[in-house]
Formats: C-alpha cells, structure tokens, sequence
C-alpha cells in the first residue's frame, strides 16, 4: 500500500516485480504533486532530503544498476561514489517535470530490457564494494534489490511530504486519481479518518 497492485498473469513473475517496482516509484512521484520548485527542494525533516533531490537519485541509481544489468558499467568506484554524492542534488534545470519525465523514460527502458530477457535467471557481475563482495547475481535479484530500495525512499518521501504541508500518502492516490476513494461508510468505524494510518487489510 498505499495503491492496490493489481496481479500478475499467471506465470508471469517479471510482471509482478515490475508492478511493484512502479508503484514504489508512483509513490515518489505522487509525493511532489502540486508543490512549487521552492517546496520540492526544501528540506524541512530531520534529514537534508529533499523531494526533488530523491527523485533524483532513485533515477540515478536505476540508470546505474540498469547499466551493472546489461553489463555496461565499467566505471571504477571512485567515479561512481562521486555520481552519487551529486544524485540527491538537483541542478536548477532540473524541474520537477525534467526529473519526473526522467524517471519515466528509465522506467520504460527497465520494463524493455526485463520484458526482452529470456529468464529471469539471466545474471550479471555486481561489482565488489567495501561493504559488498560483489559476483554473479540474477536479473530477479537485482529487479528486487530495486524494490527494496525505492521502497524505502518512498518512505521517506512520505514523511517529507507530510512535513511540508500535512498530506499523506493517501491524500495524494486519491487526489491524483491513481486509486479512487472507497467508499469508507462500509468499514463503519474504521473509516476515512484512519486512512492516513494504513490499510487494515495490506499492513
């Protein structure tokens, strides 16, 4: 939560992780709806993120693992750790519509290089790190290290948000239409005045 993933087609295990892959990204993206560039690059939480600035590096990191995928990452770890250092500051070209339109376009370059695989059992090297060994690891692991890790900092868009202007993740699915309100009158008690709190049903 806090949108429904509809389910896959039977069998097909690449559209279940792509499904949950996006609506981690939906996440992010719903979170800078109807701010202004000035909101969007605030930094109003106990930590120096921004809206924009996650964004931004959630669409660096999945251009860079996509990169490690196809085996066309040869960059030495020093040029990468200086590439993230930059990732969670936007440049003032960067908008919210250049970073959101970017975000799709690698969205959609995912989704077509996962689609055209023979298996997902199809590996790549992830390279050795100081905290990580690195080796031989499967497109299904890397398209899952990729959940977990929007997953996160869609959690911390959500706070981010929040602490801007008192929206919720809830607020901004129904309000951007990417779900549409229940009628809470059928959970009685349990209605819209908890939706901000999660979903009894999903955890």
């Amino acid at each position: 939560m806090p949108v429904v993933v509809k389910a896959e087609q039977h069998g097909d295990e690449r559209g279940a992780l792509l499904a949950y892959l996006e609506a981690q990204r939906g996440g992010i993206r719903r979170a800078l709806h109807g701010l202004t560039e000035e909101q969007a690059r605030s930094t109003p939480a106990a930590s120096e993120l921004s809206l924009s600035g996650l964004l931004k590096h959630v669409t660096q990191g999945e251009e860079g693992w996509l990169r490690k995928f196809k085996g066309e990452d040869d960059r030495l770890f020093e040029e990468q750790a200086k590439e993230w250092e930059g990732s969670f500051t936007p440049t003032p070209e960067e908008t919210i519509d250049v970073l959101i339109a970017r975000n799709e376009h690698v969205a959609a370059e995912i989704e077509t290089a996962v689609r055209a695989l023979p298996s997902l059992d199809e590996t790549f090297l992830s390279p050795k790190y100081p905290w990580d060994e690195g080796g031989e690891r499967s497109w299904r692991w890397g398209l899952l290290h990729l959940v977990e890790e929007l997953a996160r900092h869609a959690g911390h868009a959500d706070i981010i948000r929040e602490t801007i202007d008192g929206k919720g993740a809830f607020d901004l699915v129904f309000e951007t239409g990417a779900m549409p309100e229940p009628d809470w009158s059928a959970f009685g008690d349990a209605g819209r005045s908890d939706a901000g709190q999660g979903d009894p049903g999903q955890g």
